[in-house]
């Protein structure tokens, strides 16, 4: 029976000792009208009337004197440059690997062009153009294939060739 009231005691004082930390958090509102919590005293830029909670013991800033050098500690860092580094030679890689699709691709192209060129030379002269079939017979272009494959050729041509 003893021990029931002496665990909520117990519960109720460590739930106190939790929330303590709690207490000394500093409340303002930012230059968007947003409420703002935070460990850490607002930004420089805020106002003192826009700051709606403080710590206890925190002075207002008009009292309080920062040394030159806790204010230039607290100015941003510049980007590390072992990181730079790492994004600079990544951008490279990527350009230069793109640079080589590119040429891979031209060179493709540059090809396809000169076979279809050659091939068209042929279909115009009038030479026979036999093809294999699906039963791997040969078979002659009559005409009317000569004419299509005259017009993809050209295609071709047209989007390679440039």
């Amino acid at each position: 029976m003893l021990r029931s009231p002496l665990v909520a005691l117990c519960a109720a004082l460590l739930g106190a000792g939790l929330a303590l930390p709690a207490a000394a958090q500093w409340k303002w509102r930012d230059k968007g009208g947003h409420i703002q919590y935070s460990d850490l005293a607002p930004p420089a830029g805020i106002a003192e009337a826009d700051i709606l909670a403080r710590p206890n013991g925190q002075m207002r800033r008009s009292s309080m004197v920062e040394p030159a050098a806790s204010a230039a500690s607290a100015a941003p860092k510049t980007v590390d440059p072992e990181l730079e580094a790492r994004r600079k030679k990544a951008e490279q890689e990527t350009t230069s690997a793109k640079k080589a699709e590119d040429e891979k691709v031209a060179a493709q192209r540059a090809d396809n062009c000169a076979r279809a060129k050659t091939y068209q030379r042929t279909l115009d002269d009038g030479q026979l153009v036999a093809r294999t079939n699906d039963k791997g017979e040969r078979e002659f272009l009559d005409d009317k294939g000569r004419a299509a494959e005259a017009q993809r050729t050209r295609d071709i041509i047209a989007t390679d060739c440039k």
